[in-house]
């Protein structure tokens, strides 16, 4: 019998985060129970109480981890692109497949978002939200001064477009209960999107 991996307490808070990203998928993050995530992790209640002090304390870890991720996966897409508008659609891109990835992260957020109560965890889904859109108003700015887009164009109503169509994606993509509607709608999506931003040809 081989011998038991111990993992550290690093490597147990990160697998818990990937437990509750994967209960997600399927359930509604708030009828997740502790058990549940501890059974998911094949491990005590006690055992996942010893390396965070509540379950709201589970909830801010994971939205820290997702935070992470995407303002990662963006700067990564941006820092590859040749212009701002390229770098508009490879931030959208580098989003979309995040969710086709982890189909459980929209649950996440939303389920944040529409806690009546201020926790540290719902207070960071808005600091994403509001650091997401800074990045995306600035990719806006730029391509705008480079005469990409028209000159008119109202930036902070461009940006609200841009995220809501993600969201809005997502929210299809729940009601069908299929996460590949997401993949496959959003050239199209984006390419509306270009249309209604874009300067005209000279």
């Amino acid at each position: 019998m081989p011998p038991k991996t111990h993992l550290t307490a690093e490597q147990r808070r990160e697998k818990t985060v990937a437990a509750v990203v994967d209960l997600c998928a399927n359930e509604d993050p708030a009828s997740i129970t502790t058990t549940e995530i501890a059974k998911r992790m094949k491990v005590t209640q006690g055992a996942l109480f010893r390396h965070f002090v509540s379950k709201d304390a589970i909830w801010e870890s994971v939205i820290g981890w997702v935070a992470k991720q995407i303002m990662k996966r963006l700067e990564r897409a941006k820092n590859d692109a040749a212009t701002p508008l390229e770098a508009l659609k490879a931030m959208f891109f580098a989003h979309i497949e995040f969710i086709r990835e982890r189909p459980g992260i929209p649950r996440l957020l939303l389920g944040q978002l529409q806690h009546s109560r201020s926790t540290p965890a719902r207070l960071m889904v808005r600091q994403l939200l509001s650091e997401y859109r800074k990045s995306v108003e600035k990719q806006l700015i730029s391509a705008q001064l480079d005469g990409e887009l028209r000159k008119d164009l109202n930036i902070e109503m461009a940006a609200t477009q841009y995220i809501g169509m993600i969201q809005g994606l997502v929210i299809q993509s729940l009601l069908t209960g299929d996460m590949q509607y997401i993949v496959d709608q959003a050239p199209g999506a984006f390419e509306v999107f270009c249309q209604g931003i874009c300067a005209p040809p000279e």
